[in-house]
């Protein structure tokens, strides 16, 4: 894992390069290394910061050059032997052990034609000397990041958005609408970015630029057909042996020269993926977080701990207790500089302690369950939107009556909050809708009414852009399975524009790798070809991942309550956080430019105070926003005013 960066036929590319590449440095503390060569009438620079985890050697430093390709390269290739003997028996010679020089020599021999090879998660760039094209690639699913920017015939590109801006001079200019979609999702969708010049290379995609300034792009990968593949493959009546491809990707995803650890919640996912790690790496260590008493009794939280004893008890794993109390103050800022975006999940914070934690103790390299939830219908949302399909059924009298009565719980008392009504409320706010604004609501922030009474009267259009770019994407399949329409729509929304994105850079602040075996080509394509109802069964959801998980797990860790990788923001919001939320609501960037509208937030902190609904999880975004906007308007000396 690594960071990566470089510009093509760009000013003063050599200085700009420097920079990009120093702003990665957390990403790669083994080693730097830089490139150049002319290209028509510029040049092209490559720049490389090394996280060192397969060849330890120099023989594995990058940027790679070897007659006359050069690869700047961040990711894990896990079919790399295969590759390689693939390469070798074809008279490939090589000059050490990486995934690099693998990858190399994949491109040398196949081109574009190699993409659809590669099981791993990576994104590069790759130069030709001798045509002087620069390819720039990002994997099927969008697990490792790659920004880039164009201007005129030159382009500058990197791991992460933050170098990109460093790189310009601050020059970028927040894009409102990209704004506007974190509100609704607590978080970018990878379709759009944060700065309007920047954009992000799509999973499963490549650019080509050609010395000539021609640039043209194409897609090796797309998960729409992966899932009509896998929809034909059922209706053929093939069952795919879950137990059996889950187990493989965790082996390739162990393939490593330094130690592998993971993370451990308890829940099925990472005890899933640990119990079969554990197979391979006896007395492998994990990670496990735990919070405050009080907070987590404020919060309705579950006790996650015990779960993750007994798998580290049963399985002979070395278990790590990470207590999170954290200063949060100090945290936010900290964390909102990582995360390049505004990202709302406070499960970023969750993952960078373990990261950190794992780090001081010698572990680069961390699994993750990451991914299960969305391709299996893990989440609460898949089971609530079946349900409220037999909701619909009930007579609209006995709906209103119960909605009336519903509304007037509180969600929380002074001590301790209440789980069941704040799921409930959400419930309800979604049930009667129509399939695709139903899914929406019941994983989003607002509905299209109190988005518009939040934000800017000017932004009304830009509200109604973000809401259809939803929906085109969602309906954008053929699929006659609503459970698999949700886990699609997950997939290509949901993953990677949020809990990829965070993952990889939380724990890359933590100079650590994460890998997420679930995120795996096989395992996505067996993932689509299980019709919906062998994954939620009567009110199981994942219950084919829970039927292959029983081969090696105990049933009371399969088929326990779900557990949260989140924290516990009403104690943090009405506790540690209120002050600071007075502040941003009544003197805020967001407020006084003009972009948020104080009335609204005022009476969401007050419905939130008074315990009637629960409103935590959009204060805390909104305090992610407003940090990620002072230093995104401040760092180039423009006034934070929204332009109409």
């Amino acid at each position: 894992m690594c960071g990566i960066a470089g510009t093509y036929r760009w000013p003063d590319g050599k200085v700009v390069t420097d920079r990009l590449t120093d702003t990665l440095a957390h990403r790669g503390p083994d080693g730097a290394g830089r490139y150049s060569h002319p290209v028509g009438d510029g040049e092209v620079h490559l720049g490389h910061r090394r996280l060192a985890i397969i060849d330890l050697s120099e023989t594995g430093a990058q940027p790679m050059v070897k007659d006359g390709l050069v690869l700047t390269y961040n990711g894990e290739l896990y079919n790399a032997p295969e590759l390689r003997g693939e390469l070798s028996a074809a008279g490939v010679r090589f000059r050490g052990t990486s995934d690099t020089e693998v990858l190399l020599e994949a491109w040398r021999r196949w081109g574009t034609d190699c993409l659809h090879r590669l099981r791993g998660m990576f994104a590069f760039g790759i130069f030709d000397e001798r045509t002087g094209e620069l390819v720039l690639v990002r994997d099927q699913l969008g697990i490792k990041p790659l920004f880039l920017l164009r201007r005129g015939e030159g382009l500058v590109f990197a791991s992460e958005l933050k170098a990109l801006a460093v790189a310009t001079g601050g020059s970028l200019e927040v894009d409102h609408a990209a704004l506007v979609a974190s509100l609704l999702y607590y978080w970018v969708p990878d379709s759009r970015c944060a700065f309007r010049e920047a954009e992000k290379l799509p999973p499963g995609s490549w650019l080509r630029c050609r010395p000539d300034g021609r640039v043209e792009r194409g897609r090796f990968w797309h998960l729409k057909d992966v899932a009509a593949e896998g929809r034909e493959r059922a209706r053929a009546g093939e069952r795919p042996d879950l137990a059996a491809i889950v187990e493989e990707s965790t082996r390739q995803h162990m393939l490593s020269d330094v130690p592998v650890a993971t993370f451990l919640s308890g829940g099925l996912d990472s005890s899933y993926l640990t119990a079969l790690a554990a197979r391979d790496q006896p007395g492998i260590s994990a990670y496990t977080i735990g919070f405050r008493a009080e907070d987590a009794r404020f919060e309705a939280m579950p006790d996650d701990l015990r779960y993750a004893r007994q798998v580290a008890e049963r399985f002979g794993v070395d278990l790590h207790e990470i207590e999170i109390a954290p200063n949060v103050l100090d945290l936010l800022p900290q964390m909102t500089y990582h995360l390049d975006e505004p990202i709302g999940d406070p499960a970023a914070i969750n993952t960078f302690l373990i990261c950190s934690a794992a780090r001081e103790a010698g572990v680069k390299v961390m699994l993750s369950g990451m991914g299960a939830d969305e391709l299996f219908a893990g989440y609460r949302k898949h089971l609530a939107n079946l349900l409220a399909l037999r909701y619909q059924r009930v007579p609209r009298p006995l709906r209103r009556g119960l909605s009336g009565a519903v509304n007037r719980l509180p969600v929380a008392t002074a001590r301790r909050g209440y789980r069941s009504v704040r799921f409930a409320k959400r419930f309800l706010s979604f049930a009667d809708l129509p399939e695709e604004t139903a899914f929406r609501r019941s994983y989003t922030m607002y509905d299209q009414d109190e988005l518009l009474a939040l934000v800017d009267p000017d932004l009304a259009g830009t509200v109604e852009d973000v809401l259809t770019e939803h929906a085109d994407i969602y309906q954008d399949n053929d699929l006659d399975d609503f459970v698999n329409r949700m886990c699609l729509g997950d997939a290509r929304m949901f993953l990677p524009g949020l809990n990829l994105a965070y993952t990889d850079r939380s724990s890359m602040a933590a100079s650590t790798e994460v890998r997420v075996p679930y995120v795996d080509v096989e395992v996505v394509k067996a993932a689509f070809a299980v019709p919906g109802d062998r994954k939620i069964v009567g009110r199981q959801g994942k219950a084919v991942l829970k039927e292959a998980a029983t081969s090696i797990l105990p049933r009371e860790i399969v088929y326990r309550p779900k557990g949260l990788f989140s924290a516990p923001l009403r104690a943090w919001m009405s506790r540690d956080l209120a002050p600071l939320v007075r502040e941003v609501v009544n003197d805020g960037v967001l407020v006084s430019s003009g972009l948020l509208r104080r009335d609204a937030l005022a009476r969401m902190v007050a419905e939130d105070a008074a315990g009637q609904r629960d409103f935590s999880k959009h204060l805390w975004h909104v305090l992610t926003l407003e940090y990620w906007y002072r230093g995104a308007t401040s760092g180039s000396g423009r006034s934070a005013r929204l332009s109409a």
